[in-house]
């Protein structure tokens, strides 16, 4: 308080008015010293109301709350960023777990078209075989069709050939002897 003093009245010293030197400093027709002293009695009324604790008061209150709200934001801050790690590892995750998906997906369609390839080319194996063996069914066909006809027209040629050249007496013979090659055969 009496620095106060002491700085109020060094500023009421260095007045305009006081280098006039109209009137001295310590008159209560200087206005400098008139309001030097109303602001010591209005600080000191404050002071003895206590407005000085209740500012300081008011202002570590205010403090508190302000130290309350950093420490909540760096709360929050700290959960914010938990969560934001929380969830980026979440999505790597499901991005692994997705390209595994789509790994996994590829693998199978690699394996259906090779089971595919093979089921195809097992279909075609069995057509061949199929066509093949009706090939030789109707080759085998056509061959003892040959031989059936070839032996008919062979047959009717030699009965040709056997009933322009036999007469009756050698055929005759011949039923004798076919008669008796029976008889041997069955014995």
């Amino acid at each position: 308080m009496r620095r106060f003093i002491a700085i109020s009245a060094a500023a009421g010293a260095a007045t305009p008015a006081l280098a006039a030197g109209d009137y001295p400093f310590f008159s209560l027709y200087n206005t400098d010293m008139v309001v030097a002293i109303s602001f010591v009695i209005f600080v000191a009324i404050l002071w003895y109301f206590g407005v000085h604790t209740l500012i300081t008061n008011w202002l570590d209150g205010r403090a508190e709350g302000i130290r309350k709200d950093l420490d909540e934001a760096r709360k929050l801050r700290e959960e914010a960023q938990a969560l934001l790690a929380s969830y980026e590892r979440k999505q790597k995750e499901v991005e692994a777990q997705a390209d595994r998906i789509v790994e996994k997906a590829k693998e199978e369609a690699a394996q259906s078209a090779r089971e595919a390839q093979a089921e195809l080319e097992r279909s075609v194996a069995r057509r061949m075989q199929a066509a093949e063996d009706q090939i030789a069914s109707a080759e085998a066909a056509a061959i003892r069709e040959i031989r059936n006809r070839a032996a008919t027209i062979a047959v009717a040629a030699a009965g040709d050939v056997i009933a322009g050249q036999m007469t009756a007496d050698s055929a005759n013979k011949l039923i004798d002897q076919s008669i008796r090659d029976v008889e041997k055969r069955l014995h």
